[in-house]
Formats: C-alpha cells, structure tokens, sequence
C-alpha cells in the first residue's frame, strides 16, 4: 500500500522504540491503515529539520506520477539522489505547495538565526541571514522561494549523513547521563552521617545485584535469539524455524526488506529478561540504550551494503555465517560501564565549571532583578507625584473665577497701584514737608500796589 513511502522513511527516519509482534491478532485493513498513520507520525528523527522533513514526504506521496515512482525505487536510487530528478514531473498544485514548505522553513531558519544572535550579540548588529543560512544543508539557500529537484536531493543527502551520526550522538548523551547520575550518586552519600551512608550503600548494592540476576541474555540475530521469538512471539515451532518464513514474518509492512523498527522489535522478548518498569532496579534509560547496541550489533553484521534496511538475502546469508550458531551470552551494559573513572572526574570537573558559570550569571541576574524593582518603586513615586500634580491643576479649573476691577480714585479716575496710598498718610507727609521748609520774608523795596 505505501511501501514506496515507507521505503523512504525507513531510509531516512530512526526509529527509537519498538513494540512486540502479536501475529495472533487480526486487525481489520482500515484500522491496520489508521494506526500506520499514527504510528509513521508518532516517530521522531531527531533532525532540527525533521517537521520538513515529513512535510516534504507527505506532499510529493500525494502526487501520483511521483508516488509511483517511489514504490519502484530501492534504497540506493533514494540515497544517490536519482528520485530527486522525477520532481520535474509532479503537478504544479504539488510544486507549489513544496515551495510553500520551503519559503515557511527559511522563515522558521530565519527566526532561530535571530533568537540565537539577540541571545549572543549587540541587538544593534545587522544580521547577514542570506550568509548565516549557508549553515543548514537540508535546503538550497541560494534559492529561497522554490522547492526545486536540488532542494530533495539536498535533503535526502542530508537526512542519511546526520542520521549516520545520530546513534553516535544518542551514545554520548546516554553517557552523560550515567555519568550525572553517578555523580549525584556519590554527593547524596556526602550528605549523609556514617551510619546512614553505610546503609544507603547496602541498599544501592543491593539494587544492583538484583538487576543482575536475570535469565541468560541471547546474541541478538544468533539462532537462539531469532528462534526464541519463533517460539514465544510467533507461536510456532522451533523445531521447525525457517528462516525466509521468519523474515516475512517480520517483514509487517511487506516491502521485502527489515528496517531499523521491525529488526529493534526483535529485540524486545531479551530486554525484558533484564529490564521491568516496576522493578527500583531497572533503568528504562538503560534499556533504550540496550536496544540500539542489539541493533547496531545486528546491522554491522547482517546489513552489508550499510543501507541501513536488511534484505532477505542479507538475512540469509546472516543465517550461513558461523557466528549464528553462537550460544554466548550477550554481554549487558551492567557488564560493560558506559564510562570510565577518568572520563567521569573530567565530567564533574567540567560540571564544576559549569555550575560556577551559573552561579555567576544567576547572581547577575539577581542583581539586575533588585534594580529593576529600585527603579519600579522610583517610577511609582513619580506616577504619584504626576497624579497629584493632575489632581490639583483639575480643582484650580473648577474654582470660580472672580474678576478683580482696577483700583479708582475719589472721582472714578484710575488709580494705579503706586498711587494707592491711605488719606492720612498723604496729611502727615503733607504737614512734614511744610515743616522743614524754611519762613517766607516779606519782599524789600518793592512799591506799594495801587488798588
């Protein structure tokens, strides 16, 4: 049905979980097809770019001339590049909505560009987003409105290399975190009195040899694992394994090869000797971490064209080898540490750093925290003052105005506000002023008038 589809997915998505196979169960066709769908849109890559990833595969299956096509490619025509050609030949409707997905990837790569240097530069640098997107290798960013034959070639190329390095990535995070938790490990006992400490350590070893305690754990694709799930999984028996029968068995989406997901399936009946989510003891981090070495243990020996997908005559093949017959035991992770002593005192060497880092800017942060309240405080009394300042302007224009008339003398005459002077006082400067002048003598020789 969507074998071409899943082709492509399986060459470019990795699968983290996996769930057993119960071939008892009969599930009606469209409800078998509702839970592909939901089971294809719950798995996650990993890939920053995986949302496009699946939007571009969702849209070009819509196209018939292209879904065609993809369900008579293999793996190889994917991954070389040779698919990406048949994009000139999908309809417009279908092109159009890839440049869509493309102008609204640019725009989220734009978005990320941004956030990360508002973070880490002057917000007053002028960002180069045409040289900054030269970064991402999932897209051409010399062409950034059109989806064209380059830009699938680029993002299946793209997908296949960072997936190549993802198990790799997956290792190193898992490291860190046995890592972590070992360091908390040894600071909680810090913590504690002697005779506290000497309990908590029986306790924890305790734990941990019980976790050890388990059934015999098979080489994942030897014959005593494969035959295991004859028997247990598929019901049958194991005095008659087949191992073409077993393939297509497991083969559940038909499309003549076992991808990462269907082999990790195969996984599942020996993790459960080791691992249960009940038990205190049991890590499912661990068992996650488990699962992808059965994986990569099986893949390094059966897939032989590093196409990461299993073919029935690689499977078989597999079954001829000499090492299929091996009855060893598979060697766990409580039997093999994730790290070593010197790699954990560099890890909390550099935990130290990092947790100093922190308490520097979490004191930064602090400090800005009291000022920006100093300065709330400050603008809250201004606030008051501007509101008191408003409140007092509005009552001095509701007061009643009263018009003063101009000051006016004895004959209605203006008088200005120099001349306002009191009656007696003009008497007393008056009768001063006549004081301090001098007696009048009558005129001398003068001639008597004539009347």
């Amino acid at each position: 049905m969507l074998s071409g589809r899943l082709l492509l997915v399986s060459t470019l998505l990795v699968v983290t979980r996996s769930i057993p196979i119960d071939r008892n169960a009969k599930i009606p066709e469209e409800q078998n097809n509702v839970e592909d769908k939901e089971e294809d849109d719950s798995l996650d890559t990993g890939l920053y770019y995986d949302r496009y990833l699946r939007e571009v595969i969702d849209v070009l299956e819509t196209d018939t001339h292209f879904r065609e096509k993809l369900q008579a490619a293999n793996a190889d025509d994917i991954k070389s590049g040779k698919l990406s050609k048949e994009l000139d030949f999908v309809s417009h409707h279908v092109r159009t909505k890839l440049d869509e997905l493309k102008r609204q990837e640019v725009s989220r790569l734009r978005m990320l560009i941004k956030a990360k240097m508002d973070a880490t530069t002057d917000q007053n640098v002028q960002i180069d987003h045409t040289s900054l997107l030269k970064q991402f290798e999932h897209l051409d960013q010399q062409n950034q409105h059109t989806f064209e034959a380059r830009d699938l070639e680029m993002l299946i190329k793209a997908a296949t290399r960072d997936l190549e390095s993802y198990d790799a990535a997956r290792h190193e995070e898992f490291k860190r975190y046995e890592m972590l938790k070992e360091h908390e490990r040894r600071e909680y006992l810090k913590s504690l009195d002697e005779e506290k400490r000497e309990k908590e350590e029986r306790r924890l070893e305790e734990m941990k040899q019980k976790h050890k305690e388990h059934p015999k754990v098979n080489v994942p694709g030897s014959r005593d694992q494969l035959q295991e799930v004859w028997e247990e999984t598929d019901g049958l028996d194991p005095k008659e394994f087949n191992p073409k029968t077993f393939f297509k068995l497991h083969d559940t989406n038909g499309d003549g090869v076992l991808d990462e997901q269907e082999m990790e399936a195969l996984f599942t009946k020996e993790l459960e000797k080791v691992y249960d989510p009940k038990n205190e003891e049991d890590d499912m981090m661990e068992m996650e971490e488990e699962r992808l070495r059965m994986r990569e243990h099986v893949m390094k020996n059966v897939d032989t064209n590093h196409d990461r997908l299993v073919s029935l005559q690689e499977f078989l093949k597999s079954t001829e080898r000499k090492d299929f017959s091996n009855t060893a035991g598979w060697e766990t992770l409580d039997e093999k540490p994730a790290y070593t002593e010197q790699e954990l005192r560099q890890f909390e060497a550099d935990l130290a750093v990092q947790e100093a880092e922190l308490g520097k800017r979490a004191e930064q942060l602090w400090k800005e925290h009291e000022d920006l309240k100093q300065r709330e405080r400050e603008l809250q009394e201004q606030k008051k003052e501007y509101q008191q300042a408003v409140m007092q302007m509005a009552q001095r224009k509701k007061a009643p105005q009263v018009q003063e008339q101009p000051p006016s003398g004895p004959q209605e005459e203006l008088q200005f506000v120099g001349d306002k002077q009191p009656e007696k006082e003009k008497m007393e400067q008056t009768h001063l002023q006549t004081e301090t002048l001098p007696p009048t003598e009558p005129p001398r020789n003068q001639p008597d008038q004539a009347f």
